[in-house]
């Protein structure tokens, strides 16, 4: 069976006791970054074999894999942080189990998509997440219009880099629209800062942001938020 299984997007007391159980049970651990993941299994004294399985082995160890597996092989996926599959590498092995009828689970657990969405106190009846954005200037205005027309609270994943070229975009185009930055979730320096794109832009101007970002767009413009 395939175990695809969430582990911290910062804090490691966030692991579910599940998801320790199946990585302590399983023949094999097919991991995004075996360094990385190494630190998480041994913080929890885990010594079950790992597998590298990211963007650029991802088909050949597909194939792989699901050999192991049709060979009665309980493997676990799991990325740097996470929900695999979620903008990390999953969705190909996910697939080829489903073609082939092998038996898979979801092991539950921490995303920063609900933590950003959650935390950045705009309306959640109806929400998108949209991945990362573009890294072309075109695409990422695109993008970013589409959902400022539709409505609905939206996130995204963003770069540090590019950050401030997105809320130069967006004071551009909705310069009244709340956005909330959230960042380094879970982490000591976790962030949740919320304004309109101009009060944000100067911000980070200031003070250039570090490591992981998500961007969430308030569902209308602020004169209209009651």
């Amino acid at each position: 069976m395939l175990y695809l299984v969430a582990t911290p997007i910062g804090h490691l007391g966030d692991i579910t006791l599940r998801a320790l159980e199946t990585l302590k049970s399983v023949d094999l651990i097919a991991s995004e970054d075996t360094r990385h993941s190494g630190l998480l299994l041994r913080h929890f004294e885990i010594p079950t074999p790992q597998v590298s399985y990211h963007q650029h082995n991802e088909a050949r160890r597909t194939a792989e894999l699901i050999e192991q597996l049709e060979q009665g092989r309980n493997i676990a996926l799991i990325t740097d942080a996470g929900t695999p599959g979620i903008s990390d590498p999953g969705h190909r092995l996910l697939r080829a189990c489903q073609q082939r009828e092998i038996a898979y689970t979801v092991i539950p657990g921490a995303s920063a998509v609900p933590v950003a969405l959650l935390g950045s106190g705009f309306d959640l009846d109806t929400f998108t997440f949209s991945g990362f954005l573009p890294v072309k200037s075109g695409q990422r205005e695109k993008k970013l219009t589409a959902a400022i027309e539709a409505g609905v609270t939206t996130a995204f994943f963003e770069s540090p880099y590019r950050l401030v070229k997105s809320l130069t975009v967006l004071e551009r185009i909705a310069p009244a629209r709340p956005v909330c930055v959230a960042r380094e979730l879970t982490k000591k320096f976790e962030e949740f800062r919320r304004g309109l794109p101009a009060e944000l832009l100067a911000h980070y101007t200031a003070h250039p942001p570090k490591g992981e970002i998500c961007l969430v767009l308030s569902p209308r413009d602020h004169e209209k938020d009651a």
